[in-house]
Parts: structure tokens; sequence; C-alpha cells
């Protein structure tokens, strides 16, 4: 797994701040007929130099339109988990091995649905004292890393980014990671993680 050393020191939140934060923020909870439901979450985890947010390198399958991207852990709701959140919960720990039950959950962010795809994504956002956690990926996932709160909060890292899904070609937002061997962060879970930055940091969800 990745680890990133360098830090520009962010605004060092706490886990309080964060959960008061999305507690007082206009979220969008919506139903979709026609969409497929899913749920990831967000994790968010305590460094001496600041926060520090989980993402997942999805592997690369010929059945997945998500193949290889950036996202959180996460998947499809199944009919026997008990609401979006205990789905978010399993599929963390399924794809990573993380046991959010003794995590701390500091609330949730606006559900997005699919520009190419009908499916539409609730996230929940979980805080750990630590990133130092031993993770057991799955192999629905090439790689599970940590990015500073504070990189993701530069603008300097963002961009516009030229992609090719579902057969359409088109250019969107993106954010560029700090390993040349990952993708471009974009699409849904881009636009989680702006929201989610424009919530904790006064940034508006854009760009």
């Amino acid at each position: 797994m990745h680890s990133i050393d360098e830090t520009r020191g962010d605004n060092r939140l706490s886990f309080s701040t964060i959960a008061e934060r999305l507690a007082g923020a206009m979220i969008s909870l919506r139903t979709l007929p026609g969409h497929t439901r899913a749920a990831v979450a967000m994790v968010i985890g305590l460094e001496r130099e600041g926060c520090r947010v989980l993402f997942i390198e999805r592997a690369a399958h010929p059945q997945d339109p998500w193949s290889g991207n950036i996202g959180f852990p996460g998947g499809k709701v199944e009919d026997g988990d008990d609401g979006c959140r205990r789905t978010a919960e399993r599929e963390t720990l399924e794809e990573v091995g993380l046991d959010l039950s003794s995590a701390r959950y500091l609330g949730r962010l606006s559900d997005v649905h699919g520009a190419h795809l009908p499916i539409l994504v609730s996230c929940f956002v979980y805080g750990v004292e630590r990133t130092d956690i031993p993770l057991a990926i799955s192999d629905e996932v090439k790689d599970a890393f940590w990015i500073p709160l504070e990189y993701l909060l530069d603008q300097a890292n963002r961009g516009v980014h030229n992609f090719t899904f579902a057969g359409d070609s088109f250019q969107a937002p993106c954010i560029r990671l700090p390993y040349p061997d990952k993708p471009v962060l974009w699409g849904l879970t881009h636009r989680l993680v702006m929201e989610f930055l424009g919530i904790v940091d006064g940034q508006r969800g854009e760009g």
C-alpha cells in the first residue's frame, strides 16, 4: 500500500468539528426510481500532522464500469442490509478488512447519481484514530491508500481531464493524486470529496 509522509499541515480538524459541520450542512437525500442503490464509506484517519482520507483503487475487471478508478470502499445495497449505512460498513469490511463498528460515525453527505449509469450513491463518513491500521484487501481492490486532507484542499492539485466512459468522450474536473502510478480522482467520488471539503473547510463544492 502507498503512504505519503509529506504534508503541509492541515487545519487539524477534530472529529467533533467534522461531525458538527456535517450535522449543520444542507445535504440532499434522494430516491430515484429505476436507479440501483449503492453506499460507500469515507474514512477519515487522524495523524499527528492532521487528517487523512482513505481511498481505494478498484481492480481491473471487464464487467465493472468503474474498473481501475479511484473511489471509496462500498458497493450495491443488498436485500439483507439494514439500510444504506449498513451496506457501507459491510462493503468496507469485505473490500479492505476495516471494521467500522468501532469507528466514530461523523455524518453523511448528499446522495449523488451517476451521469452515465443509473446508480444512486449514499456516502457515510467515519473517523478512525490512526491510519496504520492493517488492511486486508479483497480481489475487488488493487490498492488502498491514505491522502492528507490538506493535499485535497490544495487547489493546485485540481484540474480538468479528458475521459472516455460508457462510449462517451468528455472533460470533467479531477484531483491529481500524489502518486504517478494512480489515475486521477474524478466522477462520483470527486463530487463527494468536493462536497466534504466545502462543508468542513468552507470551500465551494465545485472545481
